[in-house]
């Protein structure tokens, strides 16, 4: 038999593959009759490593990455398409692509046809699929997660990297422990994506040089629970961005090449763009060694961090 995972969605693309690899018994003798292709097999390479008989298995798995995006020549797809409704019973020949075909490519065609194979396609996960995806991840790795979370960390990591996602959910569900309920604002404190969106509109009104509006967001994080110290330590990190954004941006780069170089979605760097175009290098530099001033007085007992952090907010909505 034969199997056809085509699109975008890898993740989901390989979480399928483990699945029905484990359906075939003990996963180390399964090893010993797997093979892996690339994308530009030879057919006789491909029909040689199917027809080969199992070893002490039941069956030989043969997995070829990425075949159809190189679009092999006709003779190879019509010698292809006449040799898998003879593919040996013994035999599970998984075609994996990253990109997704149309229905009328020819092994799509011909499975629906003969009724030969399988084909499934991976599509990002969005809205409410992401949000019940992260649900039932959060249940695997024994916790919940409250409705609102799972929607926090859908919006600001997204359904193109559930391997990112996974990995939050994994953080945030030992951080909360077995059993229970992830919530939002756990989301806030630990996953830095959504940690960075929530304090955007204060960085905005500092940015925009808003006094009341700056002011009026400070106080509501606070009143919301946050901590003065967590609080800080992400203004920190926020002009740490501004600073390599405006160094990038004087250098010719795009919000693109921003994204790829400070590893951020591409929402977080629109923004930090929008932002770092508000402040000059030297400005923001100035405003990051005063910042560090304020950690060294803090931490040394020289200055209460919430007056402090009162001041710096009101300060740096004055024109510098």
């Amino acid at each position: 038999m034969f199997y056809l995972f085509h699109g975008p969605d890898t993740y989901r693309q390989r979480e399928a593959l483990a699945a029905e690899l484990a359906k075939l018994g003990d996963a180390d003798m399964l090893s010993l009759n797997t093979t892996r292709l690339a994308s530009r097999v030879s057919f006789a390479e491909l029909q040689g490593a199917c027809d080969a008989m199992p070893f002490l298995a039941p069956a030989r798995v043969v997995i070829v990455q990425d075949l159809f995006v190189t679009v092999p020549d006709k003779a190879f797809m019509d010698k292809l398409e006449a040799y898998l409704p003879a593919l040996p019973l013994t035999t599970r020949l998984f075609f994996l692509e990253a990109q997704a075909l149309t229905d009328s490519h020819r092994i799509i065609r011909l499975a629906a046809k003969q009724k030969i194979g399988e084909v499934r396609q991976f599509q990002p996960l969005k809205d409410n699929d992401l949000d019940r995806w992260i649900q039932a991840r959060a249940a695997d790795k024994g916790g919940r997660i409250a409705p609102q979370a799972a929607h926090l960390l859908a919006e600001h990591v997204g359904g193109g990297n559930l391997q990112a996602l996974s990995n939050e959910i994994e953080k945030l569900t030992l951080y909360r422990g077995p059993g229970a309920t992830i919530e939002a604002a756990d989301v806030q404190l630990l996953s830095p994506d959504a940690a960075e969106a929530s304090i955007f509109p204060l960085m905005d009104a500092i940015g925009g040089r808003q006094a009341v509006a700056a002011a009026k967001l400070f106080q509501e994080k606070l009143n919301e629970g946050a901590e003065p110290f967590l609080l800080f330590s992400m203004i920190i990190r926020q002009f740490r961005l501004l600073i390599q954004t405006r160094a990038l941006l004087d250098g010719g780069e795009r919000p693109a090449g921003v994204a790829a170089q400070l590893h951020v979605p591409i929402f977080v760097a629109d923004k930090l763009v929008r932002q770092a175009r508000g402040y000059s290098l030297s400005q923001l530099e100035h405003i990051y060694r005063r910042l560090l001033e304020i950690d060294v007085e803090a931490k040394t007992g020289r200055a209460d961090l919430l007056t402090a952090l009162h001041l710096l907010v009101a300060g740096l909505t004055v024109e510098q």
